[in-house]
């Protein structure tokens, strides 16, 4: 949510100045930690971090890996236990 907010931030402040880097820079900064955090999660619902490619596939491609991306983690996977399992 943040980086939406920032990023229309970044947008608005581009056009105020008429330049078009702002927003560049500031996406690609957070290109790595945002591949990071979606990797993370997947791994969370027992999926591998390969799965993000499935988003290269037009409109049907994001609208699954949204799904992924929200469905609850499973009980215990390789990568660690279900923090709400013991909460």
């Amino acid at each position: 949510m943040f980086y939406i907010i920032f990023y229309i931030g970044t947008l608005i402040l581009d056009a105020v100045l008429g330049t078009f880097f702002i927003a560049l820079i500031f996406s690609l900064a957070l290109l790595v930690p945002s591949i990071a955090i979606a990797a993370r999660r997947l791994h969370d619902t027992g999926r591998s971090g390969w799965w993000q490619l499935i988003a290269l596939i037009p409109l049907i491609g994001a609208i699954v890996l949204i799904v992924f991306l929200v469905m609850d983690s499973t009980a215990d996977n390789e990568y660690g236990p279900n923090p709400k399992a013991t909460a």
